[in-house]
Order: structure tokens, then sequence, then C-alpha cells
């Protein structure tokens, strides 16, 4: 069975970091390109970072830039978001998504299997 599994949200004050993980299996993460999304509370879910499993590419919407990371570990088949600087306006519902071919990175259509979601939530 093909499964994405995430993990490692919950609730941190403004300005603290959380690391969430998704990894697969009955797949090989090498040959899928990622995506993270979140949606707020009355929302649209947002494309949050990107990393391209032909050249590697990474891409962060603005709003996360300097403060996000996206990385990959090929061996454990297991992508990581590194979350710093963490603000309010981050809280929401954290998606992990994989794909084989995917031509928009922020179009849902184009992934194959996505986590379950994982809450953040920034509050003092």
């Amino acid at each position: 069975q093909k499964q994405f599994v995430e993990s490692g949200g919950g609730l941190v004050q403004p300005g603290g970091s959380l690391r969430l993980s998704c990894t697969a299996s009955g797949f090989a993460l090498l040959y899928y390109s990622v995506g993270w999304f979140r949606q707020a509370p009355g929302k649209e879910r947002e494309g949050v970072s990107f990393v391209s499993s032909s050249d590697g590419f990474i891409y962060y919407t603005d709003s996360v830039k300097g403060r996000f990371t996206i990385s990959r570990d090929i061996n454990k088949n297991t992508v990581y978001l590194q979350m710093d600087s963490l603000k309010p306006e981050d809280t929401g519902l954290y998606y992990c998504a994989a794909g084989e071919y995917v031509s928009n990175r922020w179009d849902s259509n184009d992934y194959d299997y996505w986590g379950q979601g994982t809450q953040v939530t920034v509050s003092s």
C-alpha cells in the first residue's frame, strides 16, 4: 500500500520552530517531486514550498522565504519542512504531497499522494 505519512505539527509560540516530516511507503520518493501546502481556517489552500525530483529545484512562496527550509533524505524516503521564526499567520493545516509528473507546482491535480495533514498553531 502506497502511503505518505506526516508528523511534526503542534502548538508553538511566535518566533519558535517546528519540523514537519513526511515519510513515503510503497514508492520511492527519489522519483517524485514534493510540495508542501497549508490551509488556514476560512482560507483556500496555498502552496508553501516545493522540491523537484528532476533537478532538485526548490521553491518557496514569498511569505516563508528565509524562514522555511525544505529538504529530502532519500535514504529514509522522507521529506522535511523546517519552519523557523514562526508567525501567527503560519497557523494552518499543513499537507505534503508527492507527484511523479508535476508541471504546475501549486496544482493539486498534479500530485499522486497526499499526507493526512498536520496542524500547526502559532500562538502565545
